[in-house]
């Protein structure tokens, strides 16, 4: 067997996949209903009515509180799976994390504090302007 024959029967369902995601768009633009209306053509805000302009600027704090937040989301992912593996498990004969498992934890966990504390500092977190 060629290693280009390891390949094809992947190749096929790529090519089928593409195929079918372009025959379904090209039937749906070709059957597909045109009614247009003004109604239709506003900008969907959760029920609200669109107020200002769409090309509006947003400040920079918006980011970064929400990259911190993702960052210390991850941190709440992270804690769960180590305080799950930490101890042992007489059922299982797992031995557990032990002492260098809670190391590692207290480092990564001092991190995030320390980060925390540096944009708490430097007033990232404070909504008044």
């Amino acid at each position: 067997m060629t290693p280009l024959q390891i390949y094809l029967p992947i190749g096929v369902v790529l090519l089928v996949a593409v195929g079918l995601a372009m025959l379904m768009l090209g039937l749906s633009n070709v059957l597909g209903p045109r009614r247009p209306s003004l109604v239709k053509q506003t900008p969907f805000e959760c029920g609200s009515e669109p107020v200002g302009s769409a090309h509006e600027r947003f400040g920079v704090k918006f980011y970064v509180v929400a990259l911190l937040f993702i960052v210390f989301d991850i941190e709440a992912i992270f804690l769960y799976p180590w305080a799950v593996l930490l101890l042992p498990d007489e059922k299982t004969g797992y031995a557990g994390l032990g002492w260098p498992g809670f190391l590692s934890m207290g480092i990564f966990v001092f991190t995030l504090v320390a980060g925390l504390v540096y944009v708490w500092k430097k007033g990232v977190l404070d909504w008044q302007d």
